[in-house]
């Protein structure tokens, strides 16, 4: 098989070994020391002597090829041997698989082929394989690069209708790809689709993010008529924090890296960040999706009976987990369930909201064990009284109960559970990990004096304000610092904001009663730079979103007065 002076041939040739059995071993040597030109070797020498070659050899070669397309001195023997390889596989009636054609797609890619890239993925159902994100990448990513934007959304279409989900590089390029050739409702859109998907955008994306708006289509787009009303539905309907709309105002924006305070409070322009919350639609599924998973697990007669209870006595600002709290740092001698602390729970919550009894979940075996013991049974007995007990029964793990209610409800849950268990697995991140945020609430007690901690003033996500202004937190080496060390791109809008300090604005009303604004004809902004990490960046610009490509949506700018202070974020109607 081999001849001597090839550099993987054993000194101490096993006796018996088969032509193939040699090549394979052979090639996994070159496969690991990255060495194609080895590999290749191999291979001329395996097709002249007839060796049978299997999926695995040809896809070991295929790889090979595809990695050293990076190498400028390897990159045309890669292309040339990579897809001569691919073709004498497909000759013998190897079928591919998707790693297969992973390979040949980067190589395509790599030569600025995109179409056979994405050729070879609509290919792949004649052979029964799906598509990965890393399928996807060459002919993606090659589109976006050669600024064929239609190509690129094509692919993306596809992606969907096969359920592979964009990550952050494969939004960055659509949304530079639609930047640069000026589709600016493809960026707004892709905005979005960022905020939905990441807490923070490396700084590589917050690149291409400060080269849209310093770009002279972001400035030339847009309108300067909006209605108030809809824009502040539609923020109060997201969650708070974005509005999804279309771009506010018109003309020059200006983009700085700056930092945000402990309270929120951007150190940039001064604008308040929100607590960003689950939208209506999200809690309904959320609150169904808990419903249903716990019917699956619970008795559904007494999960049913709970919510028929729920839904009749349903008002409370927070849901407690009993559990939790009374056997909170218990784990000693003669500890054991804490009414004590519980009890501290219940009067502070209680204080809190207005004098409003919250709701205690909690099964029935610890309740019939507190009311077993006579120190103990006159609290809970009144407790019981004032409805603030539901005790789960025999059989059922309470942690559905509470969940359920707090989500149901739409108010705060007092619990130090993070929530990781396998239970809370099946309901996937999608919006899991945000509406934690907003409506758990943490404790300790030191020295036996309870403290609350609240949900955040404030969250680290990627920002749409009411004023049309734009924050987005950078991910970088302070990742794992203090959020006030965290660097935010603050884009904001000085031609929408402060010419209302200057000029009349003109105020009408819209056909459905909602208030509209005219902004006057605008001087151009005054031209700033600001230091960023990128260099520095002039005043960017604006632009304009239509919704459902008809009327044009446009922002909303009440009478300019101080800026509101920041929400306090201690009392549970902040949650609902």
């Amino acid at each position: 098989m081999a001849t001597p002076n090839h550099p993987y041939v054993s000194k101490k040739k096993k006796k018996n070994q088969t032509p193939e059995t040699e090549f394979h071993s052979e090639l996994t040597l070159c496969s690991k020391n990255k060495d194609l030109r080895a590999a290749i070797s191999l291979y001329e020498i395996a097709s002249s002597q007839g060796t049978r070659l299997n999926q695995y050899h040809f896809n070991a070669l295929l790889y090979l090829c595809s990695n050293s397309v990076a190498d400028p001195s390897l990159k045309a023997l890669a292309l040339d041997y990579g897809f001569r390889i691919f073709d004498h596989m497909l000759s013998i009636n190897i079928n591919p698989n998707e790693a297969s054609i992973t390979a040949v797609a980067r190589l395509a890619a790599a030569k600025g082929d995109g179409e056979y890239a994405f050729g070879l993925i609509k290919s792949m159902g004649k052979y029964r394989l799906a598509p990965r994100l890393r399928t996807y990448d060459p002919a993606l990513l090659c589109f976006c690069e050669n600024l064929e934007a239609e190509k690129a959304y094509e692919v993306e279409e596809h992606m969907d209708i096969m359920g592979v989900s964009l990550e952050e590089p494969e939004l960055a390029a659509l949304l530079k790809v639609s930047a640069s050739t000026g589709r600016e409702e493809k960026v707004y859109r892709y905005l979005h689709k960022l905020r939905n998907l990441v807490r923070s955008v490396s700084d590589s994306t917050a690149k291409v993010i400060e080269d849209w708006f310093c770009s002279g289509k972001a400035r030339d787009v847009g309108d300067v008529n909006w209605e108030v009303g809809r824009v502040e539905e539609a923020v109060s309907r997201s969650g708070g924090g974005w509005h999804g709309l279309g771009w506010i105002g018109k003309g020059d924006w200006l983009v700085k890296r700056v930092n945000v305070d402990s309270t929120g409070r951007c150190r940039g322009c001064g604008e308040q960040l929100g607590c960003v919350d689950i939208d209506d639609v999200e809690t309904e599924r959320f609150a169904e999706s808990v419903a249903a998973l716990a019917m699956e697990r619970e008795v559904k007669v007494t999960f049913g009976e709970f919510q028929e209870w729920l839904e009749k006595r349903g008002d409370f600002e927070f849901i407690v987990d009993g559990a939790n709290v009374g056997l909170y740092q218990q784990n000693f001698a003669d500890g054991g369930f804490s009414i004590s602390q519980l009890d501290a729970v219940v009067k502070e919550l209680y204080n809190r909201s207005g004098n409003k009894w919250p709701l205690v979940v909690l099964h029935n075996k610890r309740l019939r064990a507190l009311l077993e013991n006579p120190s103990h049974r006159k609290l809970v007995e009144e407790w019981m009284d004032k409805g603030v007990l539901y005790m789960t029964p025999t059989g059922s793990n309470d942690d559905w109960y509470w969940l359920y209610a707090a989500v149901k409800v739409k108010c705060l849950l007092v619990t130090n559970d993070e929530m990781r268990d396998h239970i809370f697995e099946l309901l996937g991140n999608s919006f899991f990990l945000k509406w934690k945020e907003k409506h758990r609430v943490r404790y300790t007690f030191v020295k036996g004096n309870l403290k609350l901690q609240m949900p955040p003033p404030y969250s680290s996500v990627i920002q749409e304000s009411e004023k049309g202004s734009w924050h987005v937190p950078v991910a970088g080496d302070n990742r794992q610092c203090k959020e006030s060390l965290t660097t935010w791109l603050c884009i904001t809008r000085p031609s929408s904001c402060d010419a209302f300090d200057e000029d009349p604005i003109n105020i009408g009303s819209s056909e459905n009663g909602h208030a509209t604004y005219t902004l006057p004809s605008l001087n151009p902004c005054k031209q700033e730079s600001f230091r960023s990490g990128h260099g520095l960046h002039n005043s960017p610009e604006s632009f304009q979103f239509s919704d459902n490509k008809a009327a044009s949506l446009i922002g909303k700018r009440k009478e300019r007065s101080p800026s509101p202070p920041s929400r306090p974020h201690h009392t549970p109607n902040d949650a609902l």
